[in-house]
């Protein structure tokens, strides 16, 4: 059993822990919040865990085999990397870390300390995404792909009002790129690997991070175009263009359903049953890795290429936040 420790008491660590429990993988054995008070708050619902709010104190625990890390953004490798060089392995949400410097040290430390660090990166474990991936070739050559993920935000009507949530604040390391528009970025690599140039805009909020955007990604024969947006929604399915076909998946970060349609025009569903905790895939993939003892070298990769992307795509929209100057 993977003795599970988390730093954050927020809505999406409550759904990781839900997917973990459920795997039969974990248990829970301690919780971290900077106040006490919202740790213990947090875990009355779970079975007696620990309660912490030094993180040094957490890091020495030693009956905690993993830390999923779910701060704010600008929070996670200073604190991955407390726990790495502690002896833990680190599940970190996604975005990893503010920026490619960051996130290639965190995987330094990683090895120097013979620990697994994983990115929480949900879509590729899904099986309907899964089932996006293994049909690729069956719609023929690529020609064209466009993934979106476009929701307004809860909180933006609080930045309208004057204040600064986290969700709109470079010192956290936030914006649309960092927040949803991951999903489209992380798949597009997933799915296609690095591409070969990068052309970047979007409308920048008065705090200095993105509202929204879009991304031009060019691969050799076709280009990919990512649109994001926390700022306003959309309800257009991400579709990808072959030459004999197209496959639309609805919702792109969890995979809710993927159809695919002939030259012809005759529609396919090819949707897979998933659980309802788009989460609990990632759960199950790191709890492999830490049986093997050993990080996953293409899911390392997969997540160094968007880090480096997305510093890319925040050099050309003019996005800059207090760990880029470091």
């Amino acid at each position: 059993m993977i003795r599970l420790a988390v730093i954050g008491t927020n809505w999406i660590t409550d759904q990781f822990i839900d997917a973990a429990l459920q795997s039969e993988e974990y248990q829970l054995v301690a919780v971290y919040s900077r106040h006490i008070e919202s740790a213990r708050v947090f875990a009355d619902k779970y079975d007696s865990p620990q309660l912490f709010d030094d993180l040094e104190a957490l890091a020495k625990c030693e009956d905690v085999d993993v830390v999923y890390i779910a701060s704010p953004n600008s929070l996670h490798a200073p604190q991955a990397i407390q726990m790495m060089q502690a002896g833990k392995h680190v599940i970190c949400e996604k975005p990893m870390a503010a920026n490619y410097a960051l996130a290639k040290q965190m995987f330094a430390v990683a090895e120097q300390n013979n620990v697994i660090l994983f990115e929480a990166f949900m879509s590729p474990h899904s099986p309907n995404f899964r089932m996006l991936k293994s049909q690729m070739e069956q719609i023929g050559p690529m020609r064209a792909a466009f993934i979106s993920y476009c929701q307004y935000s809860s909180r933006y009507p609080k930045y309208l009002a004057g204040e600064n949530p986290n969700t709109f604040n470079p010192e956290f390391a936030n914006g649309s790129i960092m927040d949803i528009g991951f999903y489209c970025l992380g798949a597009a690599v997933e799915l296609f690997g690095k591409p070969q140039t990068v052309r970047a805009q979007a409308q920048l909020l008065d705090s200095g991070v993105d509202g929204c955007g879009s991304v031009l990604l060019g691969y050799d024969g076709f280009d990919v175009v990512l649109q994001h947006s926390k700022t306003s929604n959309s309800y257009l399915a991400s579709e990808f263009q072959g030459e004999e076909g197209a496959l639309l998946m609805d919702m792109i970060a969890t995979g809710k359903t993927l159809t695919k349609v002939t030259r012809s025009g005759k529609r396919v569903d090819l949707t897979v049953a998933q659980n309802t905790n788009p989460m609990f895939y990632e759960a199950e993939f790191f709890a492999q890795q830490f049986k093997q003892q050993r990080i996953d070298g293409v899911y390392m990769q997969r997540s160094l290429i968007v880090a480096e992307l997305l510093t890319e795509i925040r050099r050309q929209t003019g996005v800059i936040f207090p760990s880029d100057e470091r």
